[in-house]
């Protein structure tokens, strides 16, 4: 599914995009206490774009449902504990219960094995697929720090580049957004990239995201402009994966209040020798009123949408970037930002 168009992305006959999740999301009854954390989110919202491939690490690796629970202990027979120190998954009424080795070992399979996948939507707080923040403990049982779980932390690194976020952070307006520009991103390279391309085809493809990057990082905006300034004689198929690599370093920085206006005033520059003095004032102040939070995103890109496509005609290159639909409009996902 392109992230090009709404119209596009509403067509439920497309193909839907694979996202690995937590299975206890989906409401099957795979907690240690034998019960579930159904997202609605997840399952009445995102399913209409998402095919998701449910995992349960815990299950996965032999242990029963409902099961003794697990948390994550740090060695400190050094007496000493710092980012360096080894973490266990053990019992928490048995500590001769020792996962461990188990979830990591299915953290570098399934992440090897999933390459469909176009991001993945983990459980929170869990020791084996929490990403941020999962209570870590001495061996003496007081807490002493966080970290990530060991299913969720070797998958991550197998595919360091792919689409993350836990399901209690998708709560989060702009998280949320941040997580699906990435996702739908990620899903239009895989497209993208699936077929043989040329130079021409990669600067193509370039010059609709250019301004969803300007959104991000400014940074990475520059950077992507010298890498494919000068392609002749290069190998296309490693620029593609170098630009591939920062164009999802740049999207994981949430863009900003600020970024956006910023971006939202060039996407304007092309209108403004077609519009009108009312109209052009009229959309410079909805601009500067989403500045100052007065207004969500929503409102400025709307009136922006409106004028671009009325002018379309000689304005392809800014109604063509995807920063204007970057997944589907239905999702509504810029009304809160």
């Amino acid at each position: 599914m392109t992230a090009l168009s709404s119209s596009h992305a509403s067509e439920l006959s497309q193909p839907k995009i694979q996202i690995g999740i937590s299975a206890c999301l989906m409401g099957h009854e795979v907690r240690f206490d034998g019960g579930h954390k159904r997202s609605r989110f997840c399952t009445d919202v995102l399913s209409d774009y998402f095919d998701y491939v449910p995992l349960c690490p815990e299950v996965a690796i032999g242990m029963g449902t409902p099961r003794q629970p697990i948390r994550l202990v740090s060695d400190d027979n050094k007496g000493v504990v710092d980012d360096s120190t080894e973490v266990f998954a053990r019992g928490t009424r048995d500590e001769t219960l020792d996962v461990s080795d188990d979830l990591r070992q299915y953290g570098r399979m399934q992440g090897q094995q999933q390459q469909n996948l176009c991001g993945y939507i983990f459980m929170q707080k869990s020791p084996s697929c929490g990403l941020f923040g999962v209570k870590r403990y001495l061996s003496n049982g007081m807490p002493e720090g966080s970290t990530r779980g060991l299913y969720a932390d070797e998958f991550c690194k197998q595919q360091p580049l792919l689409p993350v976020e836990e399901a209690g952070r998708l709560n989060d307006p702009g998280l949320r957004e941040n997580f699906l520009v990435r996702v739908f991103t990620y899903s239009d390279w895989q497209q993208f990239s699936a077929q043989p391309y040329s130079a021409k085809d990669l600067i193509e493809f370039h010059a609709r995201y250019k301004y969803l990057v300007m959104a991000h990082s400014q940074s990475h905006y520059k950077s992507l402009g010298r890498l494919l300034a000068d392609l002749s004689g290069k190998d296309i198929r490693q620029i593609g994966q170098e630009y591939f690599s920062e164009l999802m370093q740049a999207l994981a920085k949430p863009a900003s209040r600020k970024m956006h206006t910023n971006t939202l005033m060039h996407l304007q520059g092309y209108l403004k020798n077609r519009l009108s003095t009312d109209d052009k004032q009229e959309l410079t102040d909805v601009i500067h009123q989403y500045h100052k939070a007065i207004v969500p995103l929503i409102v400025p890109l709307t009136l922006l949408k409106h004028h671009l496509k009325n002018h379309q005609e000689v304005n392809q290159y800014a109604w063509q970037q995807v920063y204007l639909n970057p997944y589907p409009y239905e999702l509504g996902l810029r009304n809160d930002i």
